[in-house]
Order: C-alpha cells, then structure tokens, then sequence
C-alpha cells in the first residue's frame, strides 16, 4: 500500500509519500517522495492572528501541487493535519474549507494532544526502561512526554516554538507554565534522559558531528549555540549550509530544547530520524493494516 502524510507546521509545510512493504511477520516504510516547502504560516498569525492573504494564495497552491504528487502516486490513504498556526488562525477552518473545496484535499486541523500522540506512535521505539522526558519543538508549539520506561506518564503542550519566539518575545506565563509541568512530573530521584525531535534539533546534532544512535550530551549543544550566536544570519546558511527558513529559528528552538533539559535534569539527548510525519505514517498503518509488524523506516 502507499501512504501519503502531509504535515502542515508553523515554519514548514511537509509531504511524504510511503510505500508500505510487508514481507511474512514484519513490515517496511519505504520512503518514496519528500518535499519540503517554507512556506511559515507562523509568520502571519503569531503577530496578526490570521492567515495573511499572499500566504492563503500560496497555501493553496501548495496544496494543489501536493495533491497532484499525491494522485500521480496513486496513493491509497492519505492524511493532511495542521498544527499550531492554522489552529490558531482566526481563518485557519476557512482555509482548509477553501482546500478542500477548490482541491480536494481535507485537512484536519488537530490539538497540541493530538500532535503529541502521533508523533508518540513512533517514539516508542526508541525508549528503554529509564526516565524518558520527550520534548518535540516546533514553530508554534513545544510537546512535551514523560515517560518511565514504556509507559507516559503525561503529556501536555505549551504555545512556545520558534517562530513564535521570533516575533513573541514576551512568554513568561508560558515558560513558567511548562517549567511548573516538569517539576510536578518528573521523577528527580531517577535518572532521566531526554528525546527530541522538531528540524532543529536534527539539524543541532548535524551541526555537533553527532553519530547516529548515540546521544548528544547539553554541553554540547550549548557550546554549538554559543558558536551559533556568534555567527550572524547570511554566515549561518553560508558555513553551515542552512535554509533560510533554518538559519533565523535554530537559536530560539535550540533555547528551548536546553531550558527543557536543565528543568527536567537530562543531561544528554536522542535524536531519532522520526516526526510527525512518521506518526501519521504509523496511524495510517494501523488503521488499515490488522495484522501487527515491525516496522523498519529506510530513506
């Protein structure tokens, strides 16, 4: 079967379309096509509330062009979801009423929790028997997840992301909000590790010469901000190769990844190649797939 996850964020807006390969007990996501296109709708509504009228053009193109991708594939199941800014916006359901209607293409506009448990569907996988605080930062929102090995003890959203950062300085109310969370929840008598997933952190662990598998430790990365910090805008995308839409939020994400870590007391952090597209895999899979595999994700 093929499966298509489309991944509407603050900052980005993202289209995978999957071939899903079962051979006898275990199953297979193999990537088929991915685009990524930095479209930033966080831009428009984290300081005017609404979808500006040139970014609803541009969505809508967008769209068209995904479903065009979408159809040439003939992909069997797809599932469109939009985070924190088209939920946000006050035009964020009219636009993807207007979707819909002028490309058919449905998109479902889903919760910080709803967020949270699809990306978890895929997390699993990479958690052992200790004290796990999951922390998945985007343009407008940061999720976090405890867990105590397998099992989650709690989740819970919090309007603080990147994009948000850049034109929202002032979120104290928030960051005491999330600060007050992982004090009530983790665990300071055990050990806990951390898990991040969101571009920035992967692209902070490419910048720190990580190694697959291997965790990144917080003195690391906090050495990589300072180096970051030091570099302005254009030396950002020329040295290190970034995107545009890269080079400007890395600093306030990575912030944020490291406030996290230094409340919750995790002294290294995971950075497995999942997201949200991943998750919407994995739902997809599951809905129409009975019989439980193992899944293997290749690009």
């Amino acid at each position: 079967m093929i499966f298509a996850a489309i991944d509407i964020g603050s900052n980005a807006v993202r289209l995978q379309i999957t071939n899903v390969i079962r051979y006898g007990d275990s199953t297979t996501f193999k990537k088929l096509e991915f685009v990524r296109f930095p479209l930033r709708l966080g831009g428009d509504v984290f300081t005017q509330k609404r979808i500006g009228e040139q970014r609803e053009s541009d969505f809508v193109k967008l769209m068209q062009a995904y479903k065009i991708l979408i159809d040439l594939y003939k992909v069997d199941e797809y599932y469109a979801c939009a985070t924190s800014a088209m939920r946000e916006a006050e035009n964020g359901q009219e636009l993807a009423n207007r979707v819909w209607k002028e490309v058919g293409l449905k998109i479902n506009i889903i919760s910080g929790d709803q967020e949270a448990d699809l990306i978890n569907k895929v997390i699993s996988y990479h958690l052992g028997e200790d004290q796990f605080i999951h922390i998945d930062v985007g343009g407008g929102s940061t999720e976090l997840n405890l867990y105590n090995g397998y099992d989650k003890i709690a989740a819970k959203s919090f309007p603080i992301g990147s994009v948000r950062l850049l034109n929202d300085k002032d979120r104290h109310e928030a960051w005491e909000e999330m600060y007050e969370w992982i004090d009530k929840y983790v665990d300071s008598k055990k050990e806990i590790k951390a898990i991040g997933t969101g571009g920035n952190i992967k692209k902070l662990f490419e910048v720190s010469s990580g190694q697959k598998g291997e965790f990144l430790s917080i003195k690391t990365m906090e050495s990589c901000l300072k180096d970051l910090t030091k570099m302005d805008y254009e030396e950002r995308m020329h040295k290190l190769q970034m995107n545009a839409d890269r080079a400007d939020v890395i600093i306030p994400a990575s912030g944020i990844y490291i406030n996290a870590m230094k409340r919750s007391g995790a002294q290294k952090i995971l950075v497995p190649d999942v997201g949200l597209k991943d998750g919407i895999m994995a739902y997809l899979y599951e809905k129409n797939i009975s019989t439980a595999g193992l899944f293997s994700f290749r690009n």
